[in-house]
């Protein structure tokens, strides 16, 4: 059984291939979440650009943005192929771009068709089907509109939810407005939890801390965490020990960079830019004395034509201790 207790938020143009297996060499247990990736996108487009993966990153959930269920159906099919270990359908973005498409958080006002959407998912798979959404849009208010929706999709015999515990506000706020200025309502998702019992849930939403998590973890059966992960993506250190009961000891972060380097050596070969994985390793040693130079000397010399490894060991140097 898949084990969702911790997550990592599907962010776009942050968990790419480069942004997963660099988490994975911190956490061996955590379930990573590919960047949303649109059904026709993936129908049309470059499908091993788009859904590639390297098998260390398992597990590993494709989250699909779309709304008809056909094509929804297909894409879970090539999911499952490719090996993914989930699939999950993005009913929370609130971004003007995903709504044009009838995709993301203005789905919540159309439960019918999303319970139609997962059902045909989950027909077409074997493996779990699971649905990322808010607690509400604009003007659906309270509790009993959002446990409404929640109704109508379980009863396509979905039981996972992912819950951002924030409304998303169509109108009048920009996405990254919205994953900041809506008050964050956990009891609401608790409340959720306690009168479904029989709902796996999620909770998603300004999570910082393992405190943090320990508490939610008291209400709901997982937390997904969002930026705070990759902006400070040391702090998954404690929790395969924490919440999984690995008692191996964690790498530090220097053991990171070790594991890291024949990866970005192999991807160098293949054309891979510098940059385009040092952009995600910029936060490993926040808190850290140096971090303010290491950052700065990956930002400095990451995107030159010719950066090699060479710019990672010299960032290194940069940390004091």
């Amino acid at each position: 059984m898949l084990k969702r207790t911790v997550s990592i938020a599907p962010m776009m143009g942050y968990t790419d291939r480069h942004a997963r297996y660099f988490l994975r060499l911190i956490s061996r247990h955590v379930l990573l979440y590919s960047e949303m990736v649109t059904t026709s996108a993936l129908l049309h487009g470059d499908r091993e650009r788009l859904i590639g993966f390297h098998a260390d990153e398992q597990p590993l959930a494709l989250q699909l943005g779309g709304s008809d269920p056909v094509e929804l159906a297909q894409c879970s099919r090539i999911a499952e192929q490719a090996g993914y270990a989930e699939v999950n359908l993005n009913v929370g973005c609130p971004s003007d771009r995903v709504q044009s498409g009838r995709i993301g958080a203005c789905l919540m006002a159309e439960p019918e068709l999303v319970a139609e959407c997962v059902a045909a998912m989950q027909a077409a798979v074997n493996i779990p089907v699971t649905v990322k959404c808010r607690i509400g849009i604009d003007h659906m208010e309270g509790y009993e509109a959002f446990e409404h929706f929640v109704n109508v999709v379980a009863a396509s015999g979905r039981n996972t939810f992912i819950v951002h515990a924030r409304k998303a506000w169509l109108q009048g706020l920009n996405p990254k407005q919205n994953r900041d200025i809506p008050p964050l309502h956990y009891d609401v998702v608790y409340r959720l939890k306690r009168e479904h019992p029989q709902l796996e849930i999620v909770i998603n939403g300004g999570i910082k801390t393992v405190e943090q998590m320990k508490t939610h973890l008291q209400h709901v059966d997982g937390v997904m965490l969002g930026r705070e992960a990759y902006h400070n993506p040391y702090l998954l250190a404690q929790v395969d020990r924490l919440f999984y009961g690995d008692d191996r000891a964690a790498p530090d972060r220097n053991e990171v960079i070790d594991r890291l380097v024949p990866y970005v050596e192999q991807q160098l070969q293949a054309g891979t830019r510098l940059q385009s994985i040092t952009r995600h390793i910029h936060g490993l040693h926040k808190h850290v004395p140096g971090s303010s130079a290491w950052k700065r000397h990956l930002s400095q010399h990451a995107h030159l034509p010719d950066a090699g490894v060479v710019v990672i060991r010299e960032a290194q140097q940069k940390l004091v201790g």
